[in-house]
């Protein structure tokens, strides 16, 4: 069974203190490749939700990219309860976040919590 991931994309970006806040393009542009690099090798469907959408928007043939309407605080967190919400069957599920209102919200919902920061190592090992 092909297991379903939606990704908080700042919430996994901000895991790793990198300089990502010197290029916030840069860094959603990097974490996107990533997930086309890493959900091939796994049999899983992602989605990474953004705070707002992107000029120039940014695509994938590999991931789905999702995008609150417009941007604002926890804009980005309401689209993906917004997703839960909307799926047949949540509980198949997992959202990606350490954002612990959200966790909250999206476990309600009935989907499953992945640390960002385990996520984040998962698809971008660090170095030894």
């Amino acid at each position: 069974m092909t297991q379903r991931w939606i990704v908080d994309a700042m919430n996994v970006i901000g895991s790793r203190p990198d300089g990502w806040w010197k290029d916030r393009r840069g860094a959603i542009i990097r974490l996107v490749d990533q997930l086309e690099r890493w959900t091939p090798t796994q049999d899983h469907r992602v989605t990474v939700v953004l705070e707002r959408p992107m000029s120039p928007p940014i695509d994938s043939s590999v991931i789905e990219i999702a995008h609150a309407p417009r941007a604002a605080a926890n804009s980005a967190d309401d689209e993906i309860v917004r997703l839960v919400k909307a799926d047949h069957d949540p509980q198949d599920l997992t959202v990606v976040t350490s954002d612990s209102a959200l966790a909250e919200r999206v476990r309600a919902a009935g989907a499953s919590i992945y640390p960002a920061a385990s996520f984040r190592h998962l698809i971008d090992p660090v170095p030894k």
